[in-house]
């Protein structure tokens, strides 16, 4: 134990923050020097930092007057100041729950202060009770212990103060004096907030779901009364008895920033009861069981034993390809490229030969024709060539196929970057005796194979969903890709999109613009595009709307523009599972013909989704501008629930079946607000695969 000189010593020392006197700055570090209370105590005398260099050094003491900061700062109640040294410093930096020599941490005097905010923002950091208090007499004793000894201190250098005659002791005696009253205060404060304060209520909206087959998930909120003291953590029970005699189990946890829990390894098929507790420096609370009261481990599978759709297929299309490669290995189309005679190579066009060459350059101009860009970006700038272009580089000059039918195939060909030199041998043919669509085809592989020589560069990205056409004649196919890491290249460099757009002058008119003049100007929009494209939703069940619309030669999609690669949707609940009991409810709800089935009962799982299917709807149809009296004609379809890997899952709502896909000409009352946009199907499902 620190004798009384040492105290007076480290008071004499101290340098006194600003606002309200006190102690703190000095007794720091005294309080790691200490060893009254510390755990793994290591002594840190002049003798054990010999041989250490002078950083080292520094950066301990550095670490020491944080963690002086941050007890100076929560018995402060300076929230701001504590926030910011959470921010700051790691909890080992802090030493956030290593006690100090009054045995305290942080969190106590928090908790013990009743300073909810504070004591909150410590116990996210990872803060904890001093383990030294193992029982309410314990800390009311150490309380008293530390409001006892400090108000003999202050007594003893009140006498000190009044029989010393005025001199620099004595001026240092009366700051002293100051800072142990304030000290005195504070523990008194402690000491009257830990009596007044009660075990908490119950917590409240406990709410029991079916996670998957072998587990199940307990949501709750905090309680409503605290009794004048932080709740630290909860404890989940569970058995398979509503007595919950005898208990399978409990958890305690005590990280809050989520209160929730998934219980795991249960058995599928069985009832499982939960309760939740809270606990402050009280003990523990009543327990709140659950709503509703069990649930059974399932999943919507077990309904009728359906195996996932999924299962097995991007193994098997794996293998297909492997196959495939091993029987073209030895193919003798092969044979021009591996060891291709003189007299092949003259029947080669100069058109063709002239890709290959080693003076190919990326183009300038456009003429009449079918054109590769790639755009590849990083922050806010973008890859282009030594002439301040974007690189572009040509498909085909005399272009006249089908642009759809040819662009959807490219598009398939974007997830192959890779084996774009293997396709290119397995298109190879005799060009006198190809189909036009063949030669496109086999034009699109050596213009890739082009870029990817040029740039340097296997994987071209992600192609937009539309080519940049101009009434010359023009057609571009646009890919995309967002670079990560600082790279350099040989024939392109990196320059400011704002820089590109100001500086390129334009050879077209504002009234007729050429297909790169468009695509400059939309560039920031098209980046926009690929970047949300690539957003993922948070885990949970979403309510998706399908609606389609029929052209002459393609079908597009309904798609919000935020998210292009998912329906438009809105997030029923964040439990992506549907249970078997939830399912087999839904089968019946689709199949009655009455307009309105009867609602579940009361506190099941079943009553739950129907309350949040109605909400999701109501807010749904209102997302898409159709009258919530229209609703009452669509559909939920009822196939199946569409699993997204596990931890997203949808539901989809279907309109009349009528409806479900516009037809080229026919009127759609209800149009979309704006925020919305038609993607090619094909598009569509090769943006949700990703």
């Amino acid at each position: 134990k620190m004798t009384q000189q040492m105290r007076d010593l480290q008071l004499a020392q101290a340098r006194k923050p600003p606002g309200p006197s006190s102690p703190n700055a000095a007794k720091r570090l005294y309080r790691n020097l200490s060893g009254k209370f510390r755990v793994n105590y290591t002594s840190f005398d002049e003798g054990s930092l010999v041989g250490r260099g002078e950083k080292e050094k520094l950066r301990k003491s550095y670490l020491f007057q944080s963690n002086a900061a941050l007890f100076e700062a929560v018995e402060l109640q300076d929230l701001d100041r504590v926030q910011e040294l959470l921010k700051q410093y790691s909890p080992e930096e802090l030493d956030l729950n290593t006690p100090n020599s009054e045995g305290l941490l942080p969190l106590d005097i928090a908790i013990m202060t009743n300073n909810a905010p504070i004591a909150r923002a410590l116990l996210q950091a990872g803060a904890k009770e001093s383990p030294h208090f193992v029982s309410l007499e314990s800390r009311s004793l150490h309380l008293s212990t530390l409001v006892r000894e400090a108000e003999q201190r202050v007594n003893e250098l009140t006498a000190q103060v009044v029989n010393e005659a005025p001199n620099a002791d004595c001026s240092e005696k009366e700051k002293q004096l100051k800072a142990w009253e304030w000290r005195y205060r504070l523990y008194k404060r402690m000491k009257a907030g830990f009596e007044h304060a009660r075990v908490p209520d119950a917590p409240t909206n406990v709410h029991l779901s079916v996670a998957s087959s072998s587990s199940v998930q307990v949501t709750f909120w905090e309680p409503l009364s605290v009794n004048s003291a932080v709740v630290t953590k909860y404890k989940v029970e569970w058995s398979c008895s509503p007595t919950f005699s005898p208990p399978l189990g409990e958890a305690v946890i005590d990280k809050l920033k989520n209160l929730h829990f998934t219980i795991r390894g249960l058995v599928s098929g069985t009832a499982y009861y939960v309760q939740v507790s809270a606990y402050n420096m009280k003990g523990w609370g009543p327990p709140q069981a659950s709503v509703p009261p069990f649930a059974i481990p399932s999943n919507w599978r077990e309904y009728d034993g359906r195996a996932p759709r999924r299962r097995g297929q991007a193994e098997a299309l794996d293998h297909l390809l492997g196959q495939v490669k091993t029987v073209h290995q030895h193919c003798v189309c092969h044979e021009p490229c591996k060891n291709q005679p003189q007299s092949r190579k003259h029947s080669v066009s100069k058109s063709l030969k002239h890709l290959f060459h080693p003076g190919s350059k990326f183009l300038k101009t456009l003429k009449r024709g079918l054109y590769l860009t790639a755009i590849f970006y990083k922050d806010d700038n973008i890859l282009v060539t030594h002439e301040d272009q974007i690189p572009v580089v040509e498909i085909d000059d005399t272009y006249s196929c089908l642009l759809m039918q040819d662009f959807l195939w490219f598009t398939k060909v974007s997830c192959m970057w890779d084996e774009i030199l293997w396709l290119r041998q397995c298109v190879t043919v005799s060009q006198s005796s190809c189909s036009c669509i063949l030669q496109t085809r086999f034009k699109m592989l050596l213009a890739i194979s082009q870029m990817q020589g040029l740039l340097g560069i296997q994987d071209l990205g992600q192609v937009f969903f539309e080519p940049v056409k101009d009434k010359q004649g023009n057609i571009l196919i646009v890919t995309l890709k967002e670079v990560k890491t600082n790279q350099t290249f040989e024939s392109v460099r990196w320059v400011p999109i704002c820089k590109l757009q100001t500086s390129r002058k334009s050879v077209s008119s504002p009234e007729e613009p050429t297909a790169l003049d468009t695509l400059l100007i939309s560039v920031q929009d098209k980046l926009a595009y690929h970047q949300r494209s690539s957003y993922a939703l948070s885990p949970g069940l979403y309510l998706g709307y399908l609606k389609l619309c029929s052209a002459v030669d393609q079908i597009r999609v309904l798609v919000p523009e935020r998210l292009p690669n998912i329906l438009c949707h809105v997030k029923i609940r964040s439990n992506p599972n549907i249970s078997r009991e939830e399912w087999e409810w839904l089968q019946k709800m689709v199949s009655v013909e009455e307009p309105v089935p009867a609602e579940p009962e009361a506190e099941t799982s079943q009553n739950h989704l129907f309350q949040e299917l109605q909400v999701a709807i109501k807010e749904l149809m209102t997302l898409v501008n159709i009258p919530l009296q229209e609703a009452k004609d669509f559909r939920l379809y009822s196939q199946e629930v569409l699993d997204f890997g596990g931890q997203v899952s949808f539901l989809l709502l279907l309109p009349p079946s009528d409806d479900v896909c516009t037809a080229p000409g026919q009127n759609n009352p209800y149009t979309p607000r704006s925020g919305f946009l038609t993607l090619p199907l094909q598009i569509f499902e090769l943006g949700e695969e990703k």
